[in-house]
């Protein structure tokens, strides 16, 4: 399987998408005011103790107070965190109490009407390891399978743990058959990372943050490049400079994949990104064969109704709705990472008579989310015909990121937010001034779009006309909807 990532940075936000095969399989994307808070660690106060849910609120200085589990409270008994494991913990009003202040770390960012999730339990991740500040455990992931690199890696790990004062560390997937040098470059660069937090929390007053991860093009590339990473593309200069620093140093095997993109087409336009993205917001799939997924994400859950549509197939009835259902399982996969859905996940397959077609429709669905990074957890196909599963969540979908409730259908559908109209003007304009020759431009669109570019983003708009060296002029159309936007040549 060959990989690719791809990497779009503009002073707004920045964009990284990875293919597979040249297909678009995930999207992540984090703009300069909303920016992502996992891995982010602040000194909270406890704001409220809710024995009745053996849990805290904590103020941590965002909108809304942040929500923390008994059972994600450090304590000198508490067992390690397992989501296996349903250990017992003691009552919520024996470990913290109101307007006592902690060192906790967001888990999960707000989600929706929902505030962040934290975890007491410290983590601060590297290349191949896992700091634990706070237990002296060791453990390995789980995808790396051999009990003898296991065990080595273990017993490299116990070790070094002479160079740390106390902690403990968890070998990532990316560790395996890495040896002692690079896992104790590691080991030293989280001791120095941990003893720069100790230093800044006492710096720090209440709802401050005290660490901050990396950003999304430097997090994406520690995270997410494995060995099926081919080529990493970065579209900007500067930030092309400062990844291959970071990459230099932390993972110097992957420097000569990285590439920086000055092609005059838009790099996601090059690859057909964009254009993905625009389907991914819509709620219907065309499957290769004719059918189609129907994908409707609620916030109770998220339901996929698969339908065989134009595809009639070329024998009978049952073989035409197994051969959908088995395309289905792979496009299911897909659009799971590429939207980024969690929580409950409702499948309705289309009605199969056979068991042995349940069996292999479900195996299928299983072998197509071994590539997905969150944890799944599927159900066996029910009385109904339906499969329910369950998908780890740690931050908004695709559709919650670019879009928000319509104001005319009260919620019923969404619309792209004034902001993301914004920075789709700013790609036309690029791309129109490379591809034409005019005096100036002129952009009709929605007062709320006209609005934000004239204030929030003028500064954006000047930093344009003087990148393309043409005026820019913006004019309302009272007619037009919040989406709708032309650029005139003049």
């Amino acid at each position: 399987m060959s990989e690719e990532m791809l990497i779009n940075i503009t002073p707004q936000e920045t964009r990284v998408a990875v293919l597979e095969n040249g297909v678009l399989q995930e999207v992540f994307i984090e703009r300069s005011r909303k920016r992502g808070i996992v891995g982010n660690i602040y000194r909270g106060k406890v704001s409220r103790v809710l024995p009745g849910m053996q849990a805290a609120f904590v103020d941590i200085g965002l909108e809304r107070a942040a929500f923390l589990h008994a059972s994600d409270i450090q304590s000198d008994n508490a067992p390690i965190p397992n989501a296996e494991e349903k250990t017992d913990v003691p009552p919520i009003t024996e470990i913290v109490r109101d307007g006592e202040e902690l060192l906790v770390q967001v888990v999960k960012d707000p989600l929706g009407t929902k505030g962040a999730r934290l975890s007491s339990f410290i983590t601060i991740p590297a290349r191949f390891l896992v700091y634990m500040p706070n237990t002296n455990h060791v453990g390995v992931s789980q995808k790396i399978e051999g009990d003898a690199e296991r065990q080595r890696l273990i017993d490299i790990v116990e070790s070094l743990r002479s160079e740390v004062s106390q902690g403990g560390f968890i070998l990532r997937t990316a560790a395996e058959g890495v040896g002692e040098a690079e896992l104790k470059a590691d080991v030293i660069f989280l001791e120095r990372v941990w003893n720069d937090i100790q230093e800044r929390i006492h710096n720090k007053h209440k709802g401050q943050v005290v660490h901050e991860d990396l950003p999304l093009s430097m997090r994406a590339i520690r995270d997410k490049v494995g060995k099926d990473i081919e080529k990493i593309r970065i579209d900007s200069k500067e930030h092309f400079q400062k990844i291959s620093k970071f990459v230099k140093k932390f993972i110097p095997e992957r420097l000569a994949g990285i590439e920086y993109y000055s092609g005059p087409r838009p790099i996601f336009d090059l690859y057909s990104v964009e254009d993905e993205i625009q389907k991914a917001l819509q709620s219907k799939v065309q499957l290769k064969s004719g059918g189609h997924l129907v994908i409707d994400q609620t916030e109770a859950m998220t339901t996929i109704d698969v339908n065989t549509g134009a595809f009639v197939g070329h024998r009978n009835l049952d073989e035409t709705i197994f051969k959908t259902n088995l395309e289905a399982t792979q496009a299911i996969a897909r659009q799971l990472r590429l939207r980024n859905l969690g929580g409950i996940i409702i499948v309705d397959f289309i009605d199969m008579g056979d068991d042995e077609h349940k069996r292999q429709v479900l195996r299928a669905l299983e072998r197509s989310l071994e590539r997905d990074h969150a944890k799944t957890n599927i159900s066996e196909v029910s009385s109904l015909g339906l499969v329910q599963m369950t998908r780890k969540r740690t931050r908004e979908s695709l559709e919650h990121v670019l879009c928000e409730p319509c104001p005319v259908c009260h919620g019923r559908g969404t619309v792209k937010t004034p902001e993301t109209i914004c920075y789709e003007i700013f790609r036309e304009l690029l791309r129109e001034a490379r591809q034409f020759e005019a005096q100036q431009f002129l952009v009709l669109a929605a007062q709320t779009v006209v609005d934000i570019m004239l204030d929030e983003e003028s500064a954006s708009v000047a930093e344009l006309e003087a990148f393309i060296g043409k005026p820019i002029k913006f004019q309302v159309e009272t007619e037009y909807t919040q989406e709708l936007f032309d650029v005139v040549l003049m």
